[in-house]
């Protein structure tokens, strides 16, 4: 398998390790510092950065390097938007097609459960992580190469929103898990206008939290 260029590493690192973090929204991003961390040059890690302006991850400032906006009310309205078109889809594709995935849905709601009532900052990480986990199953169940890339492209977004509204509403996690077990059991019982009911009802709750946020 050929490995990652120095860019690519770049890229992946801010990404996913740096941009998922509510921390992160507002600051400055030390090109230096980054580089020390991923191991490479600053060359590298200025590519990347540029990457990630056009998609509108961060912002290039003159004079004062990548800077980390927040998402505004639209754009997270947008996010829950676009997630709920997607999903749906991938629903009624999965369930017409007789493959609906609730069996490895299960399986991860399975993870976070366990950790639902641990209150720390690493528990917290890893249950957002499983909740695009269980998210993604559903839409890679559509068989769309493009769909999955799409949703997956998603990623520092929603992470970052997942955990933001996790640390703004009591017993975020737990109500999670129940949502979470209407969408599967939704999807056990067939029933399209469930399913999408149980995605939309998800998502609305999240969207409320983080627009209060």
């Amino acid at each position: 398998m050929q490995s990652l260029s120095g860019r690519d590493k770049a890229y992946v690192f801010v990404r996913d390790q740096v941009l998922t973090s509510p921390a992160a929204t507002g600051t400055f991003l030390n090109e230096q510092d980054l580089a020390t961390r991923i191991g490479v040059s600053r060359t590298p890690v200025r590519e990347a950065l540029l990457m990630l302006q056009a998609e509108g991850l961060v912002e290039m400032v003159p004079k004062r390097g990548a800077h980390v906006p927040a998402m505004s009310g639209r754009q997270i309205d947008e996010l829950m938007d676009l997630r709920g078109v997607l999903e749906r889809h991938a629903a009624t594709t999965s369930l017409n097609a007789g493959k609906a995935p609730a069996s490895a849905m299960r399986s991860v709601l399975a993870e976070q459960e366990v950790l639902a009532d641990i209150r720390t900052a690493d528990a917290a990480k890893d249950f957002i992580d499983l909740d695009g986990k269980f998210h993604q199953i559903l839409i890679d169940a559509a068989g769309s190469d493009l769909l999955s890339r799409t949703y997956a492209g998603l990623r520092a977004r929603q992470l970052r929103v997942g955990l933001t509204a996790l640390f703004s509403a009591a017993d975020r996690q737990q109500n999670v898990c129940t949502e979470h077990e209407a969408i599967v059991a939704a999807l056990e019982s067939g029933d399209e206008r469930d399913v999408h009911r149980a995605i939309d009802d998800h998502l609305e709750v999240t969207l409320q939290i983080l627009l209060r946020a």
